[in-house]
């Protein structure tokens, strides 16, 4: 039960985020939405698969898996933005 409502907690709160994404103009603001529902929803998935299957090999994996993602998210949109940034995108202001 506890497997089931983690992934389907992941899943719904992708969507809703998919949508946050589409709702806003702004690059940097899209990129932060994008993010966040990547490494929460990912993490949800993630903590259930790992429930679901107990302690085992396979475990272990989504335990790599699951710091990678907290380790590479992160950094990888850090490096869109500042590069975004450093190459002089501008947000116009009727998008804001």
């Amino acid at each position: 039960m506890m497997t089931v409502l983690l992934i389907s907690m992941g899943l719904i709160f992708m969507a809703v985020g998919l949508y946050g994404t589409y709702k806003y103009k702004n690059f940097y603001t899209r990129i932060l939405i994008s993010a966040k529902i990547d490494i929460i929803g990912d993490i949800t998935i993630l903590i259930g698969l790992m429930f679901k299957h107990g302690i085992s090999f396979f475990t272990m994996k989504l335990i790599l898996i699951f710091f990678i993602i907290l380790i590479i998210n992160p950094l990888t949109t850090h490096i869109i933005v500042r590069s975004a940034y450093q190459s002089g995108y501008k947000v116009r202001k009727d998008l804001i």
